[in-house]
């Protein structure tokens, strides 16, 4: 922010004793010019006296006329100063707070991250566990099965081991019973035979 220093006659109350002053001044400060015009002789001592009174009436006339705008525009310079000086101290806090929120949400962020993984390691060992379970069912499953097929292809085997038992001691008891019996006999045996079938 930029403060500009104009100076403007409005600004000016002059008092009928200012403007005076002002005249009386000016009408020392005249003899001075005309003297600045002379030859090039010495300096005499009353030239320095001269030369002083004017300078101190040129300060005394500037501090008269500068002395208020100048002060306004050093004390507006030093509001301008400290107002800078107290908004930069409350940018810095801002930045301060606005750091501190960023740490905060990264903390936060990395919690977060932390217990989705946690999350995930749970949810597989979850898994893990249930697939373990399922595998073992399938497994007494299988073992069941097996042993239902067994039984059943060991009770098949029975069957035909018994059946074809069966099957060779009918046919070693026909064959002694042929070495035994008479042609005569066989066929008596056999007829006997039909006369039961036919009455069934």
């Amino acid at each position: 922010m930029r403060i500009n220093f104009r100076f403007q006659i409005s600004d000016f109350k002059l008092k009928l004793s200012d403007v005076s002053a002002l005249l009386f001044f000016s009408c020392l400060l005249f003899p001075a010019v005309a003297l600045a015009s002379g030859g090039g002789e010495g300096n005499s001592l009353m030239e320095w006296v001269w030369r002083f009174v004017n300078f101190g009436l040129l300060v005394i006339i500037l501090v008269k006329f500068l002395n208020k705008p100048l002060r306004d525009y050093f004390t507006q310079r030093k509001e301008l100063i400290a107002k800078s000086i107290k908004e930069s101290q409350e940018a810095k806090e801002l930045a301060v707070k606005a750091l501190a929120e960023v740490e905060e949400r990264l903390k936060l962020k990395d919690k977060e991250v932390e217990e989705i993984l946690e999350a995930a390691k749970a949810s597989g060992e979850r898994e893990r566990q249930r697939l373990i379970a399922e595998g073992e069912k399938l497994k007494a499953k299988v073992l069941e099965q097996a042993k239902v097929n067994i039984e059943y292809e060991l009770k098949r085997a029975k069957e035909i081991i018994k059946s074809e038992a069966a099957e060779a001691a009918l046919k070693l008891a026909e064959d002694k019973i042929k070495n035994r019996l008479s042609k005569e006999d066989q066929e008596k045996l056999l007829q006997n035979s039909l006369k039961m079938l036919g009455k069934n």
